[in-house]
C-alpha cells in the first residue's frame, strides 16, 4: 500500500541533484496553472485546483520575491508544501526540470493506447471531457469519479470504491497527486489492465511509478515558454494553453 505523497517524495528525490544549481527565473500563478521558468529556459507547469484555502489575505507571502531565488527551495514543496498550490509550485518546477527519453515518447490521441473493447469497465478519476465520447464510442462503460460537484454529480463512496476496483481500465488526473489523492486511488484499484496518470500536470518520469500499477504516462511538453507564461498571467487554461504545448504519451509496461 502506498502513503500519501508517496510519489511526489520520489520525484523530489530523483531531481533534487539535478536543481541544486539551477534559479527561478520567472513564476506565473494563474486561475487554472502554474507557470516556472528555470534560468536555463526550461518551463514547467502544474494545475491549480479549485479547492485552494488561505486563512490570510494572500495565498503566497513571498510574493515578488521568486524570481532569481534557488530553485530547489521551491521544489521542496513537493514534500514540504502546506497547501496544493505550494505543491503546484513545486510540480511545475519539477515538470521544468524532467528531460522525458524522447525515444519513448509518441503523439498520437491518448484513448489509442487503451485499445478498449465493447463492455470493458473505464473509470475515469476526474473529468476530461474530450475524452468522454471516445470512449462510449467503443462501447466501453465509463464510470466518471470527480470531486468538484460543479461539474459533474458526485457519486457515493461505495459507487467510487465499486468502480475502482472493478475497472478494466483506470483513467488518473495528475492533479489526484496535487490533492495527495493518487496513492488512495492506486490502493483502491483492482486489476485493471491499464492505468493511465493523464493531464499536462504529469511528470514524465516512469521510474517515479515503479512497484505501482501504472501502465501509460500523458503529459504535455511546453513548446512556447513566452506563450505559456502570458496566458498563464491572463487566467487562460488548458484550452488557450493547447497551441502552445505537445501533448505526448510515454507506454512504462
Amino acid at each position: 500500500m502506498l502513503k500519501p505523497g508517496t510519489i511526489l517524495k520520489r520525484l523530489y528525490e530523483k531531481l533534487e541533484p539535478a536543481v541544486k544549481n539551477r534559479r527561478i527565473a520567472d513564476l506565473r500563478v494563474g486561475l487554472s496553472y502554474v507557470g516556472v521558468k528555470l534560468d536555463n529556459d526550461a518551463v514547467g507547469i502544474a494545475a491549480v485546483l479549485p479547492d485552494i484555502t488561505s486563512k490570510g489575505c494572500t495565498f503566497l507571502s513571498d510574493a515578488g520575491c521568486f524570481a532569481g531565488s534557488d530553485a530547489v527551495d521551491l521544489l521542496k514543496n513537493l514534500v514540504e508544501g502546506k497547501n496544493v498550490l505550494d505543491r503546484a509550485i513545486g510540480l511545475a518546477i519539477a515538470n521544468a526540470l524532467v528531460e522525458p527519453p524522447g525515444d519513448r515518447m509518441e503523439d498520437r490521441e491518448a484513448t489509442t493506447y487503451f485499445n478498449l473493447q465493447p463492455g470493458e469497465k473505464v473509470a475515469m478519476i476526474g473529468l476530461f471531457t474530450p475524452l468522454v465520447e471516445r470512449i462510449r464510442a467503443t462501447g466501453a462503460q465509463l464510470t466518471v469519479i470527480e470531486k468538484n460537484p460543479e461539474r459533474l454529480e458526485l457519486l457515493s463512496p461505495q459507487e467510487k470504491k465499486q468502480a475502482l476496483k472493478n475497472c478494466n481500465v483506470a483513467i488518473i488526473t495528475a492533479t489526484t497527486l496535487l490533492n495527495n489523492t493518487f496513492e488512495e486511488t492506486i490502493n483502491s484499484l483492482g486489476t485493471p489492465r491499464c492505468v493511465a496518470i493523464m493531464g499536462p500536470s504529469t511528470p514524465l518520469m516512469p521510474d517515479i511509478f515503479l512497484d505501482t500499477p501504472v501502465t501509460h504516462l500523458g503529459g504535455a511538453i511546453v513548446v512556447d515558454s513566452t506563450r505559456v507564461l502570458q496566458i498563464i498571467s491572463e487566467g487562460g487554461g488548458t484550452p488557450a494553453l493547447r497551441p502552445y504545448l505537445r501533448f505526448v504519451n510515454m507506454i512504462r509496461k
